[in-house]
């Protein structure tokens, strides 16, 4: 609690009402601080309404003033006003506007910073990488609860640790699913950091919502390295066997541990899958817990929604597969390749300059027809595939889910997948890759 009372009577501005800084918003309110509280998003409050209505309330139970809100388009001006800034993840670190707050000395916090320094316990497992941190950050915690530790799973896969803070004690584990922009300014990393793989993403922003972005590949890789680059001794670093040689050049203190694919029962699809279990499998060695243990919770663990997630299987042995998810070619090359039967792909949406050539090759392999949702990325898609020799008659341009579905239904045969990977990101069609996902899933369900 010393480091919230600090904030009393302090100008604060939080950039961004995202999940993170609502649910740290409502911590520091329920913590009894009085501070001088600003809320800064370019979305209008009647489009945040909800979650300024839940601000509002919590002040007044506290008897504490209700934080200001500033929108519009020049949300984040005279940050030099203010003392400390909470800025959410899809926030970016080089904004003319937040250098000029660091030259003031301005503090720049973010809510996964914070949650650091109050963490009451120092079991703290975080999971970063391209691909699968999500999968393998859940799978983690079913062997930790499994094995009958008290653990707690939250971050980028959509809870604020700020909901579970509270219930923390020193003896608690907790499991952290961690972005690249959750990363980028972190100076401490948890005792156990988990890479799955790194591969080109996030140097384009594609998300209107979410503009944030890195300006290099290396600058990429370097916020994902913060998982780690902070460990001290006896501290595990755990890697996966491809990305050995960048993680080694890092000059580590902890120890490094790699993995490569596990060939446990599961019941996940896919090659990609038997790495993200040999990753969960490792942290579970590093803690002592038994290989049955480990071997059980595997075997019972089911896949995350919107990845490689198993919709229906028709009375043709036809399956259909939700991975929504896969925003990235590299994704969906993982994705075709988990499969050995004809493939019907609905892929396509909006841009992220992504290198499709590879996708293109493997598409013309595997693939007996393509649906392409319409979008800024998908004519370079369509051409690189036609470059790659698809035929231009196995290819289609749709408008809709519904439309898409309907084209799969007269394209299928006995035993096909059909299978939402899109290799793009979703704005235009969709809000986001999860509408996206949950609008494959009605349409597949009314089949």
């Amino acid at each position: 609690m010393k480091k919230i009372k600090e904030l009393k009577n302090k100008k604060i501005i939080f950039l961004g009402l995202g999940i993170e800084n609502l649910s740290l918003l409502k911590y520091i309110l329920n913590s009894g601080v009085e501070a001088d509280l600003v809320i800064a998003d370019p979305l209008p409050p009647a489009k945040l309404k909800e979650r300024l209505a839940i601000i509002r309330n919590e002040a007044e139970k506290n008897n504490l003033p209700e934080p200001k809100f500033r929108g519009g388009k020049n949300y984040d001006r005279n940050l030099t006003e203010f003392e400390v800034v909470f800025r959410s993840p899809g926030y970016p670190l080089f904004t003319p506007e937040l250098k000029k707050a660091k030259l003031a000395k301005v503090e720049i916090s973010s809510p996964l910073k914070l949650f650091f320094e109050l963490c009451p316990t120092s079991n703290l497992i975080g999971v970063t990488g391209t691909k699968g941190k999500g999968t393998t950050a859940s799978l983690i915690y079913e062997i930790l609860r499994q094995a009958g530790r008290e653990v707690w799973l939250g971050g980028n896969i959509g809870i604020p640790p700020f909901d579970f803070l509270e219930e923390l004690g020193k003896k608690s584990w907790v499991v952290l699913e961690l972005s690249s922009f959750q990363l980028e300014d972190l100076e401490v990393s948890p005792k156990i950091g988990v890479i799955t793989n790194l591969y080109k993403e996030h140097l384009k922003a594609s998300d209107p919502n979410n503009p944030n972005y890195h300006k290099s590949l290396n600058k990429y890789w370097r916020a994902k390295l913060n998982l780690i680059k902070y460990q001290d001794k006896g501290d595990k670093a755990i890697v996966n066997q491809k990305i050995e040689r960048v993680v080694a050049s890092s000059a580590l203190k902890s120890d490094l541990i790699t993995f490569s694919r596990s060939e446990l029962k599961s019941k996940l699809f896919g090659e990609h899958n038997k790495e993200n279990i040999a990753a969960a499998c490792e942290v579970g060695r590093a803690l002592k817990i038994k290989k049955e243990i480990i071997e059980k919770a595997v075997k019972s663990y089911n896949s995350l929604e919107h990845r490689l997630e198993l919709i229906k299987e028709d009375e043709e042995k036809v399956k259909y597969f939700n991975d929504s998810f896969a925003t990235t070619p590299e994704a969906t090359i993982t994705a075709l390749k988990a499969f050995d039967s004809p493939i019907i792909l609905l892929a396509g949406g909006a841009e992220k300059d992504s290198d499709f050539r590879e996708l293109a090759l493997v598409i013309k392999q595997k693939v007996k027809f393509l649906i392409l949702f319409s979008g800024r990325a998908t004519p370079r898609l369509r051409k690189e595939v036609r470059t790659a020799g698809f035929p231009a008659s196995n290819l289609k341009t749709v408008y809709s889910t519904k439309e898409a579905i309907k084209l799969a239904q007269e394209k299928k045969d006995y035993g096909d997948i059909v299978l939402l990977s899109p290799a793009c990101a979703s704005f235009g069609l969709f809000k986001n890759y999860k509408e996206r996902g949950n609008l494959f899933k009605e349409e597949v369900k009314k089949i």
